[in-house]
């Protein structure tokens, strides 16, 4: 049996509906899983690549990052530059216009993605508050209480030893 343009379309309106309600569910498993490794790791958005100032969507786990120009509501986001992502292309071809798109800060539209040379990178840094070493062995070790810590940490504490015999 043919089936009309008609039947078509709301079949696949159908699936998107499906596939939408998976793609939440599934999202919920992911989310809890990063939450757990965000804490268990006692990770930071430098270390996830966000930099020092997280602002906005960027501030939620699996929502666009300050810095894309086009996102869609549902975590999907693009800079402006290279090939426009898929997501992009299909809503652009099921009637949407690229300005639906445009990243929205507080109501006003976002400022454009601004390309990071080497003078805005070494600034970046050159902010960073320096780090001040808290902990130390004999063996000539040493960790500043920033990221994860170290085996040689982990392995101390394992022995029996404290933070505070470790402090330096």
């Amino acid at each position: 049996m043919t089936q009309t343009y008609s039947q078509i379309q709301q079949k696949i309106a159908k699936l998107q509906k499906e596939a939408d309600a998976l793609r939440q569910k599934e999202m919920g498993g992911v989310i809890a899983r990063i939450k757990t490794a965000i804490e268990h790791y006692g990770l930071t958005a430098e270390h996830l690549g966000f930099g020092g100032a997280v602002t906005g969507k960027a501030k939620g786990i699996g929502k666009a990052a300050s810095g894309a120009k086009y996102h869609d509501g549902n975590g999907q986001s693009w800079s402006g530059r290279g090939p426009r992502p898929r997501w992009l292309r299909e809503a652009i071809a099921g009637g949407a216009t690229l300005e639906s798109f445009l990243a929205v800060a507080d109501g006003a539209a976002a400022a454009p993605v601004k390309a990071r040379g080497m003078k805005a990178a070494k600034a970046a840094k050159a902010k960073r508050r320096p780090s001040t070493l808290l902990y130390q062995d004999g063996a000539g070790n040493s960790w500043t209480g920033r990221g994860p810590q170290p085996r040689w940490l982990k392995e101390a504490l394992g022995s029996g030893k404290t933070l505070e015999e470790m402090k330096g």
